[in-house]
């Protein structure tokens, strides 16, 4: 499904078969799920080009979250995107999701590394979450203390949390999860943030609880750019069910609307919704059409 025998990734500095690929068993990044990931998308522009799309945020924020847990980052930026570009090239992708992980050595102690190690793979996936309106429910799991956890952190351990949210709500027939903080506020999905509307305006969770998600900040663009007004605090369950749209933005899911969360369907038709406008937008501005 993500690879053959032919797969080329990208190895702590060098390109070789995926199939070929080794990692070690005594890992601590596989005992106890520490290490730091991206999720990174090209597209074929409108020009027939192959691009990344916003690959120096994503690259930085890979080692934010690899510094904020103590994870040793000796990679430079502009290597790892001419890395990507080669794997795409080598396994001719153009429409593809991307994956770098920073990842630990054999430790099966507590005490910190002194190295990392680095791959980078990628694969043709459709939109993660599809391209239908999303029925969500709101899980019974909570995102994590954020004095628990460097929450801003995209490290792998987190999204046991997520996970088995998912598989929750799948299991309950929807679609998909809706997670709230500890304090009972709406904060995101298992791998994307929300946007609600109500009268014309979008409202969004604040940081602290929340991924501070790329595509996230990618909306915030667009609404200035299309002057809608955009507004970060703290909302209710009960607040998101009086709204009139809503939709998950991610690098994965890209721009999705939701048909329902829970019982409650929204009222306004997506098509004419905000997040409409802004889903457009984000396939022109990924898609090189402006």
């Amino acid at each position: 499904m993500y690879y053959n025998n032919e797969t080329i990734i990208f190895h702590n500095g060098q390109f070789v078969k995926a199939a070929d690929a080794k990692m070690d068993l005594y890992s601590q990044s596989l005992h106890y799920g520490y290490s730091v990931f991206e999720g990174i998308r090209s597209y074929q522009t409108a020009s027939g080009e192959t691009k990344i799309f916003k690959p120096i945020e994503h690259f930085e924020r890979l080692k934010v979250s690899a510094q904020s847990i103590n994870l040793p980052y000796t990679y430079h930026t502009q290597d790892l995107i001419d890395a990507t570009y080669e794997v795409l090239r080598k396994n001719n992708f153009q429409n593809a999701y991307i994956r770098p992980v920073v990842y630990a050595p054999a430790n099966m102690s507590f005490a910190v590394n002194t190295e990392s190690y680095l791959f980078i793979e990628a694969w043709e996936m459709a939109p993660f979450l599809g391209d239908k309106l999303l029925r969500v429910m709101t899980s019974s799991f909570q995102r994590p203390n954020p004095k628990a956890f460097k929450i801003h952190a995209k490290a792998a351990g987190h999204y046991v949390n997520s996970i088995m949210a998912s598989q929750e709500a799948k299991a309950k027939g929807f679609d998909e999860a809706l997670l709230l903080d500890m304090n009972d506020h709406i904060a995101e999905g298992p791998g994307a943030n929300i946007f609600f509307e109500k009268d014309g305006a979008l409202y969004t969770p604040e940081l602290g609880h929340i991924l501070p998600g790329i595509t996230r900040a990618t909306v915030f663009e667009i609404c200035e750019q299309l002057h809608i007004q955009v507004t970060e605090g703290t909302y209710t369950i009960q607040q998101l069910k009086e709204a009139d749209a809503a939709f998950f933005c991610g690098t994965a899911a890209e721009i999705i609307g939701w048909e329902s969360i829970d019982t409650t369907v929204f009222p306004k038709q997506w098509q004419n919704s905000v997040g409409a406008k802004i889903q457009k937008a984000y396939t022109d501005l990924v898609h090189e059409k402006n």
